[in-house]
Protein backbone atom coordinates (compact mmCIF):
# COMPACT_ATOMS: atom_id res chain seq x y z
CA UNK A 1 0.00 0.00 0.00
CA UNK A 2 1.29 3.49 -1.15
CA UNK A 3 1.23 5.91 1.77
CA UNK A 4 1.97 8.88 0.19
CA UNK A 5 3.95 10.66 -2.58
CA UNK A 6 4.86 13.84 -1.35
CA UNK A 7 8.51 14.30 0.26
CA UNK A 8 9.51 13.65 3.97
CA UNK A 9 11.85 16.76 3.80
CA UNK A 10 11.24 20.20 2.59
CA UNK A 11 14.27 22.16 3.57
CA UNK A 12 16.42 23.50 6.30
CA UNK A 13 14.79 25.68 8.75
CA UNK A 14 15.63 29.07 9.53
CA UNK A 15 18.39 28.30 11.67
CA UNK A 16 19.23 25.10 10.61
CA UNK A 17 19.74 24.61 13.90
CA UNK A 18 18.27 22.41 16.76
CA UNK A 19 16.79 25.24 18.13
CA UNK A 20 14.71 25.64 14.89
CA UNK A 21 12.26 23.44 17.26
CA UNK A 22 10.27 25.59 19.43
CA UNK A 23 10.87 25.82 23.06
CA UNK A 24 14.60 24.56 22.88
CA UNK A 25 17.45 26.72 24.15
CA UNK A 26 21.35 25.40 23.64
CA UNK A 27 24.39 26.40 25.16
CA UNK A 28 27.78 25.72 24.86
CA UNK A 29 30.73 26.02 26.77
CA UNK A 30 34.79 25.02 26.43
CA UNK A 31 37.89 24.51 28.23
CA UNK A 32 40.75 25.47 25.45
CA UNK A 33 43.42 24.20 27.99
CA UNK A 34 42.12 20.75 28.38
CA UNK A 35 40.35 20.87 25.07
CA UNK A 36 37.15 20.18 26.08
CA UNK A 37 33.65 21.03 26.34
CA UNK A 38 30.12 20.68 27.36
CA UNK A 39 26.42 21.20 25.69
CA UNK A 40 23.69 21.82 27.76
CA UNK A 41 20.07 21.51 25.54
CA UNK A 42 17.37 23.66 27.92
CA UNK A 43 13.43 22.91 27.29
CA UNK A 44 11.54 26.33 27.73
CA UNK A 45 8.44 24.29 28.44
CA UNK A 46 7.26 20.86 29.38
CA UNK A 47 9.67 18.63 27.10
CA UNK A 48 8.88 14.79 26.47
CA UNK A 49 12.32 12.50 26.39
CA UNK A 50 13.46 9.69 25.46
CA UNK A 51 16.63 7.70 24.91
CA UNK A 52 18.03 4.74 22.41
CA UNK A 53 21.62 3.53 23.11
CA UNK A 54 23.74 1.50 20.11
CA UNK A 55 27.15 1.70 21.06
CA UNK A 56 28.83 -0.85 22.88
CA UNK A 57 30.55 2.00 25.35
CA UNK A 58 27.90 4.04 26.47
CA UNK A 59 28.41 6.57 29.43
CA UNK A 60 25.48 8.22 30.94
CA UNK A 61 23.28 9.81 33.36
CA UNK A 62 19.56 9.31 34.21
CA UNK A 63 19.34 6.96 31.49
CA UNK A 64 16.82 4.70 33.42
CA UNK A 65 14.80 7.49 33.86
CA UNK A 66 13.90 7.65 30.62
CA UNK A 67 12.31 4.62 30.18
CA UNK A 68 9.08 4.13 28.83
CA UNK A 69 7.65 2.59 32.55
CA UNK A 70 9.59 5.39 34.11
CA UNK A 71 7.60 8.07 36.55
CA UNK A 72 8.51 11.26 34.97
CA UNK A 73 8.09 11.66 31.45
CA UNK A 74 9.39 15.34 31.10
CA UNK A 75 13.50 16.54 31.55
CA UNK A 76 14.53 20.10 32.63
CA UNK A 77 18.24 20.06 30.75
CA UNK A 78 20.00 17.19 28.77
CA UNK A 79 23.94 17.47 29.16
CA UNK A 80 26.37 16.40 26.82
CA UNK A 81 29.93 16.55 27.71
CA UNK A 82 33.50 15.56 26.81
CA UNK A 83 35.85 14.00 29.69
CA UNK A 84 34.36 10.27 29.95
CA UNK A 85 33.48 9.47 33.26
CA UNK A 86 34.55 13.27 34.89
CA UNK A 87 32.69 14.85 32.09
CA UNK A 88 29.14 13.56 33.89
CA UNK A 89 29.81 16.26 37.02
CA UNK A 90 28.46 18.88 34.39
CA UNK A 91 24.70 17.46 35.06
CA UNK A 92 25.36 18.01 38.56
CA UNK A 93 25.90 21.51 38.23
CA UNK A 94 22.98 22.36 35.44
CA UNK A 95 20.46 20.47 38.39
CA UNK A 96 21.96 22.09 41.56
CA UNK A 97 21.67 25.48 38.86
CA UNK A 98 18.07 25.10 37.78
CA UNK A 99 17.40 23.69 41.78
CA UNK A 100 18.03 26.69 42.91
CA UNK A 101 15.86 28.55 40.45
CA UNK A 102 12.93 26.38 41.46
CA UNK A 103 13.24 24.07 38.12
CA UNK A 104 12.19 20.43 38.37
CA UNK A 105 9.71 17.46 39.70
CA UNK A 106 8.02 18.90 42.83
CA UNK A 107 8.31 16.34 45.31
CA UNK A 108 4.89 16.09 48.13
CA UNK A 109 6.38 17.32 50.87
CA UNK A 110 10.06 18.58 49.63
CA UNK A 111 11.49 22.07 50.36
CA UNK A 112 12.99 21.49 47.27
CA UNK A 113 12.54 20.81 43.66
CA UNK A 114 14.48 17.42 41.95
CA UNK A 115 15.45 18.60 38.21
CA UNK A 116 15.56 15.43 35.97
CA UNK A 117 18.79 16.23 33.70
CA UNK A 118 19.83 13.22 32.02
CA UNK A 119 23.47 13.60 30.27
CA UNK A 120 26.04 11.45 28.63
CA UNK A 121 29.46 11.64 27.06
CA UNK A 122 32.31 11.29 25.07
CA UNK A 123 36.16 10.45 25.47
CA UNK A 124 38.64 12.95 24.99
CA UNK A 125 41.05 12.21 27.39
CA UNK A 126 43.79 11.76 24.82
CA UNK A 127 43.17 14.91 22.20
CA UNK A 128 46.36 16.53 23.49
CA UNK A 129 44.56 19.34 26.25
CA UNK A 130 46.19 19.43 29.59
CA UNK A 131 44.12 17.03 31.54
CA UNK A 132 46.46 17.62 34.53
CA UNK A 133 43.74 18.71 36.65
CA UNK A 134 43.87 16.63 40.14
CA UNK A 135 40.98 16.50 42.19
CA UNK A 136 39.41 19.72 40.36
CA UNK A 137 37.73 18.68 36.60
CA UNK A 138 36.13 21.37 35.25
CA UNK A 139 33.12 19.84 34.40
CA UNK A 140 30.90 21.45 37.16
CA UNK A 141 32.02 25.21 35.49
CA UNK A 142 31.51 24.23 31.96
CA UNK A 143 27.97 22.65 33.12
CA UNK A 144 27.01 25.73 34.72
CA UNK A 145 28.39 28.08 31.82
CA UNK A 146 26.80 26.10 29.17
CA UNK A 147 23.59 26.89 30.60
CA UNK A 148 24.00 30.28 31.45
CA UNK A 149 24.96 30.53 27.56
CA UNK A 150 21.99 28.78 26.65
CA UNK A 151 20.02 30.65 23.64
CA UNK A 152 18.55 30.53 19.99
CA UNK A 153 21.70 30.78 18.56
CA UNK A 154 24.84 28.41 19.07
CA UNK A 155 28.19 27.78 17.98
CA UNK A 156 29.03 24.66 15.81
CA UNK A 157 32.27 22.87 15.11
CA UNK A 158 35.14 23.30 17.85
CA UNK A 159 31.82 24.36 20.48
CA UNK A 160 30.57 22.48 23.47
CA UNK A 161 31.18 18.85 23.92
CA UNK A 162 32.42 19.02 20.45
CA UNK A 163 35.65 20.71 21.26
CA UNK A 164 37.93 17.65 21.56
CA UNK A 165 36.17 15.23 19.57
CA UNK A 166 37.63 13.08 16.70
CA UNK A 167 35.64 11.56 13.83
CA UNK A 168 37.94 8.75 12.30
CA UNK A 169 41.03 10.43 10.86
CA UNK A 170 39.64 13.95 11.36
CA UNK A 171 38.77 17.16 13.94
CA UNK A 172 35.05 16.40 14.79
CA UNK A 173 33.12 18.64 16.05
CA UNK A 174 29.16 19.77 16.98
CA UNK A 175 26.70 19.80 14.71
CA UNK A 176 23.35 20.43 13.59
CA UNK A 177 20.43 20.74 11.27
CA UNK A 178 16.81 21.25 11.10
CA UNK A 179 13.61 20.51 8.89
CA UNK A 180 10.12 20.34 8.26
CA UNK A 181 8.33 17.68 7.32
CA UNK A 182 5.34 17.45 4.81
CA UNK A 183 3.27 17.51 7.88
CA UNK A 184 4.31 20.45 8.99
CA UNK A 185 6.38 19.10 12.21
CA UNK A 186 9.41 20.75 12.73
CA UNK A 187 12.48 18.35 13.26
CA UNK A 188 15.79 18.99 14.37
CA UNK A 189 19.12 17.57 15.13
CA UNK A 190 22.24 18.04 17.14
CA UNK A 191 25.27 15.53 17.44
CA UNK A 192 28.89 15.69 19.47
CA UNK A 193 30.96 13.69 16.63
CA UNK A 194 33.55 11.71 18.33
CA UNK A 195 33.16 8.43 15.74
CA UNK A 196 35.33 5.27 15.53
CA UNK A 197 34.04 5.47 11.82
CA UNK A 198 34.84 7.83 8.81
CA UNK A 199 32.39 10.29 7.73
CA UNK A 200 33.34 10.47 4.29
CA UNK A 201 33.76 7.98 1.33
CA UNK A 202 36.83 6.64 1.12
CA UNK A 203 39.39 7.68 -0.94
CA UNK A 204 37.16 10.86 -1.29
CA UNK A 205 36.59 14.20 -0.66
CA UNK A 206 32.38 13.00 -0.20
CA UNK A 207 30.72 12.78 3.07
CA UNK A 208 28.66 9.77 3.75
CA UNK A 209 25.92 12.25 4.10
CA UNK A 210 25.75 14.06 0.69
CA UNK A 211 22.74 12.82 -0.24
CA UNK A 212 21.09 14.72 2.19
CA UNK A 213 22.76 18.38 2.07
CA UNK A 214 20.68 21.09 2.59
CA UNK A 215 20.92 24.97 1.16
CA UNK A 216 25.03 24.25 0.87
CA UNK A 217 25.37 23.59 4.73
CA UNK A 218 28.12 21.27 3.44
CA UNK A 219 29.71 23.17 1.19
CA UNK A 220 27.94 21.82 -2.21
CA UNK A 221 28.06 17.90 -2.04
CA UNK A 222 29.00 15.93 -5.27
CA UNK A 223 28.38 12.66 -5.97
CA UNK A 224 31.72 10.62 -5.36
CA UNK A 225 33.57 9.38 -8.76
CA UNK A 226 33.45 5.50 -7.67
CA UNK A 227 30.61 5.09 -5.19
CA UNK A 228 31.66 1.51 -4.41
CA UNK A 229 31.76 0.45 -1.11
CA UNK A 230 35.44 -1.07 -0.13
CA UNK A 231 34.12 -3.88 2.01
CA UNK A 232 37.25 -3.79 4.15
CA UNK A 233 37.10 -1.13 7.21
CA UNK A 234 38.05 2.41 5.95
CA UNK A 235 41.45 3.47 6.07
CA UNK A 236 40.61 6.64 8.37
CA UNK A 237 38.89 5.48 11.40
CA UNK A 238 40.60 5.53 14.95
CA UNK A 239 41.69 1.45 14.61
CA UNK A 240 45.10 2.05 16.82
CA UNK A 241 42.85 4.32 19.22
CA UNK A 242 40.17 1.91 20.86
CA UNK A 243 37.82 3.25 23.33
CA UNK A 244 38.28 6.61 22.00
CA UNK A 245 35.02 7.42 20.40
CA UNK A 246 31.38 7.94 20.97
CA UNK A 247 28.40 10.20 18.87
CA UNK A 248 26.17 11.95 21.03
CA UNK A 249 22.91 12.88 19.52
CA UNK A 250 20.05 14.89 20.32
CA UNK A 251 16.85 14.99 17.46
CA UNK A 252 13.87 16.79 18.52
CA UNK A 253 10.40 17.99 17.24
CA UNK A 254 7.64 20.38 17.96
CA UNK A 255 4.93 17.44 18.00
CA UNK A 256 2.90 16.00 20.73
CA UNK A 257 4.45 12.65 21.19
CA UNK A 258 3.91 10.07 24.56
CA UNK A 259 7.37 8.75 25.34
CA UNK A 260 6.83 5.93 24.00
CA UNK A 261 6.47 7.72 20.35
CA UNK A 262 9.65 9.91 21.11
CA UNK A 263 11.48 6.03 22.00
CA UNK A 264 10.71 4.99 18.40
CA UNK A 265 11.75 8.42 16.85
CA UNK A 266 14.94 7.79 18.94
CA UNK A 267 15.20 4.17 17.70
CA UNK A 268 14.74 5.08 13.81
CA UNK A 269 17.22 8.36 14.23
CA UNK A 270 19.88 5.94 14.86
CA UNK A 271 19.62 5.22 10.87
CA UNK A 272 20.98 8.73 10.95
CA UNK A 273 23.97 7.65 12.21
CA UNK A 274 24.33 5.12 10.04
CA UNK A 275 23.93 6.87 6.79
CA UNK A 276 26.42 9.18 8.07
CA UNK A 277 28.95 7.20 9.66
CA UNK A 278 30.69 4.22 8.75
CA UNK A 279 31.49 1.96 10.78
CA UNK A 280 29.00 2.72 13.48
CA UNK A 281 27.58 1.08 16.81
CA UNK A 282 30.96 -0.54 16.93
CA UNK A 283 32.56 -2.19 20.67
CA UNK A 284 33.90 0.87 21.20
CA UNK A 285 31.92 3.34 20.31
CA UNK A 286 28.88 5.04 23.03
CA UNK A 287 26.22 6.24 20.46
CA UNK A 288 23.32 7.95 22.59
CA UNK A 289 20.28 9.39 20.66
CA UNK A 290 17.95 11.29 23.09
CA UNK A 291 14.62 12.15 21.39
CA UNK A 292 12.64 15.37 22.63
CA UNK A 293 8.80 16.37 21.73
CA UNK A 294 8.20 20.20 22.81
CA UNK A 295 4.88 18.74 22.64
CA UNK A 296 3.79 22.44 20.72
CA UNK A 297 1.89 21.17 17.62
CA UNK A 298 -0.76 18.13 17.33
CA UNK A 299 -0.23 15.68 15.21
CA UNK A 300 -2.74 15.59 11.98
CA UNK A 301 -3.94 11.99 11.03
CA UNK A 302 -3.28 8.63 12.33
CA UNK A 303 -0.11 8.99 14.97
CA UNK A 304 1.48 6.00 13.51
CA UNK A 305 1.79 7.50 9.92
CA UNK A 306 2.84 10.97 11.79
CA UNK A 307 5.65 8.96 13.88
CA UNK A 308 6.91 7.18 11.07
CA UNK A 309 7.32 11.19 9.06
CA UNK A 310 8.91 12.49 11.91
CA UNK A 311 11.24 9.15 12.49
CA UNK A 312 12.23 9.22 8.88
CA UNK A 313 13.00 13.38 9.00
CA UNK A 314 14.59 12.82 12.39
CA UNK A 315 17.28 10.62 11.10
CA UNK A 316 18.03 12.67 8.01
CA UNK A 317 18.55 15.28 9.97
CA UNK A 318 21.25 13.91 11.73
CA UNK A 319 22.76 12.56 9.41
CA UNK A 320 23.27 15.66 8.19
CA UNK A 321 24.07 17.19 11.86
CA UNK A 322 26.86 14.44 11.84
CA UNK A 323 28.49 15.63 8.69
CA UNK A 324 27.96 19.48 9.39
CA UNK A 325 29.94 19.03 13.05
CA UNK A 326 33.14 17.84 11.01
CA UNK A 327 32.54 20.20 7.77
CA UNK A 328 32.34 23.20 10.55
CA UNK A 329 35.27 22.15 12.84
CA UNK A 330 38.68 23.48 12.82
CA UNK A 331 42.06 21.81 13.34
CA UNK A 332 43.49 21.06 16.39
CA UNK A 333 46.47 19.74 18.08
CA UNK A 334 47.98 18.15 14.79
CA UNK A 335 44.32 16.50 13.82
CA UNK A 336 43.49 17.52 10.37
CA UNK A 337 39.99 19.49 9.84
CA UNK A 338 38.10 18.21 6.62
CA UNK A 339 38.24 22.01 4.97
CA UNK A 340 41.80 21.97 6.19
CA UNK A 341 42.67 18.46 4.93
Amino acid sequence: MILRHDPIMVAAGPRNLLTDVAGLLVGNAEDERARTGVTVIVPETRTVAALDVRGGAPGTRESDALSPSGLVDTIDALVLAGGSVYGLEAASAVTAWLGARGRGFSLRGAETVAPIVPAAILFDLSNGGDKAWGEAPPYAELGRRAIEAAASDFALGNAGAGRGARAGALKGGLGSASAKTAGGVTVGALAAVNSFGSVLIPGTRTFWAWPFERARELGGQTPPEFPLVDLNLPDDTKLGAARAHTTLAVVACDADLTRLEAQRIAVMAHDGMARAIRPVHTPFDGDVVFALATLKRPLAGPRELAVLEIGAAAADCLARAIARGVYEAAATDGIPAYRGA
